[in-house]
């Protein structure tokens, strides 16, 4: 299926999407390129810790380098804002192991 087709049954919301959710990227993207976007979608749907954790060590298995994540969470404050990022820089930190060096002990 070239790549009009494939955009034709995004449009149409073609059941036959849901077979394959993404994971390919239709051979467009590299594994390192795939591992930064999905880190953006995570961030910006406010995903849970355990979806974080699997996006960062795709990402850090891709060779992905702890500049270029910090560089995905400073590009999402414009997309989807600052409070969103905060969020999920816990969840992103834990991932890398810097959880507790680097995440405040909440206040009581």
């Amino acid at each position: 299926m070239d790549d009009v087709d494939r955009l034709r049954r995004f449009c149409v919301d073609d059941p036959a999407l849901a077979a394959d959710p993404g994971g390919s990227w239709s051979g467009a993207l590299d594994v390192r390129t795939a591992a930064l976007v999905r880190m953006g979608a995570l961030i910006a749907t406010d995903a849970p810790a355990a979806s974080i954790r699997s996006a960062v060590d795709e990402a850090v298995t891709a060779g992905v380098t702890l500049h270029e994540i910090v560089a995905v969470l400073e590009g999402m404050v414009s997309v989807v804002g600052l409070p969103r990022v905060v969020a999920a820089a816990p969840r992103i930190a834990a991932a890398l192991g810097y959880g507790d060096d680097l995440v405040p002990e909440p206040a009581l």
